[in-house]
């Protein structure tokens, strides 16, 4: 019996990632998954992308995000219709290395899956790995464009009320801990004070997520963003992150 196709998708807008990340994400799904799929990007320009990659338009908001924050734009994929997609979709961030099987992201059960945040004890989730079935929560997009102005007061960003609006439905669920994990918070060996720091890749992890800084390339060659946080050149990134 053949495995239904699955759905992968990423986002990419502005300048900050160009595609080669798009490219190197399609890549590591590639090689990380035994089933069918479909890798889509939504994007302003799929300019460079891999002739397997499908590229759509960002959908567009109803409503105007002025300011700096474009995360709110993720909320787009919870629209009643997402161009042909059926069925499970995961959804990947561009800064994240995969390092194991993803096969069982779409096994897992769980309305919507999502990282539980390794700092917040609130509940929120972390919306680099998710994974949501097309048209089921369209309240979700309805809600944020009807009230956007009174939710960007109350919640800092997009996954923040998306984590509200699901856990108030009993619908979020975490992935298990060990799969999706923090480049800054478990790869990094103990602390020593003038050494730079050994990384590893923590065991059963499927995917390495770099929030904030350093980006994967940046981890490569050694690039920590914060002086407390020195680390050697993490070269094994390149075994994954092409």
């Amino acid at each position: 019996m053949e495995k239904e196709i699955v759905n992968i998708l990423c986002m990419k807008w502005g300048t900050k990632y160009p595609a080669d990340y798009v490219n190197k994400l399609y890549s590591m799904v590639a090689r990380n998954m035994s089933r069918p799929f479909r890798f889509i990007c939504l994007t302003e320009d799929g300019v460079g992308t891999h002739e397997n990659v499908e590229v759509f338009p960002l959908p567009e908001l109803s409503v105007d995000l002025a300011g700096p924050e474009r995360g709110w734009n993720k909320l787009a994929v919870f629209a009643e219709t997402l161009y042909d997609l059926k069925g499970k979709v995961l959804c990947l961030d561009l800064d994240l290395i995969i390092t194991g099987s993803l096969d069982d992201l779409f096994d897992y059960p769980g309305e919507v899956m999502i990282i539980k945040d390794w700092i917040k004890k609130d509940g929120t989730g972390n919306s680099s790995v998710y994974r949501f079935e097309v048209g089921a929560h369209p309240e979700i997009l309805s809600e944020f464009e009807k009230s956007f102005q009174q939710i960007k007061k109350t919640h800092r960003n997009e996954q923040e009320y998306l984590s509200a609006a699901l856990m108030a439905k009993n619908a979020l669920v975490y992935w298990p801990d060990e799969w999706c994990r923090s480049f800054k918070r478990h790869c990094l060996k103990p602390f020593w004070f003038v050494i730079a720091r050994q990384t590893q890749v923590p065991e059963n992890a499927r995917v390495i997520v770099f929030h904030g800084k350093p980006d994967p390339h940046e981890a490569i060659a050694g690039v920590s963003g914060k002086w407390y946080r020195r680390f050697k050149p993490a070269t094994w990134i390149t075994d994954h992150w092409r």
